[in-house]
């Protein structure tokens, strides 16, 4: 089997003292994101593992998609990127009195 060589570390320990991979990131054809997935590649840029823009190119995202995901899990943990938890976490902003 031939491994493609990647720019970058192949190896980072996360703050809970774990390691990861570029293995342990979702497969680059992912068209289902749940939350897990998401999570996933959060913590892949955080740590260093893949930039900000290796992981939009990588996973055809938007920067403003991966930076609601990233502040989703700063702010709330992990589980604000579940679907059905979006309107617990993500409060709409309150409309302005005409007076």
């Amino acid at each position: 089997m031939y491994l493609k060589r990647q720019a970058g570390p192949h190896l980072v320990e996360l703050p809970d003292g774990t390691t990861m991979t570029r293995a342990d990131l979702p497969d680059p054809s992912t068209r289902r994101w749940v939350a897990s997935r998401k999570a996933a590649v959060v913590r892949g840029v955080d740590a260093g593992l893949l930039t900000k823009k290796e992981a939009c190119d990588l996973y055809n995202l938007s920067e403003e998609e991966l930076s609601s995901w990233r502040t989703a899990v700063s702010v709330f943990g992990e589980n604000a990127l579940k679907t059905t938890a979006l309107q617990k976490y993500r409060q709409p902003e309150p409309l302005e009195s005409k007076h």
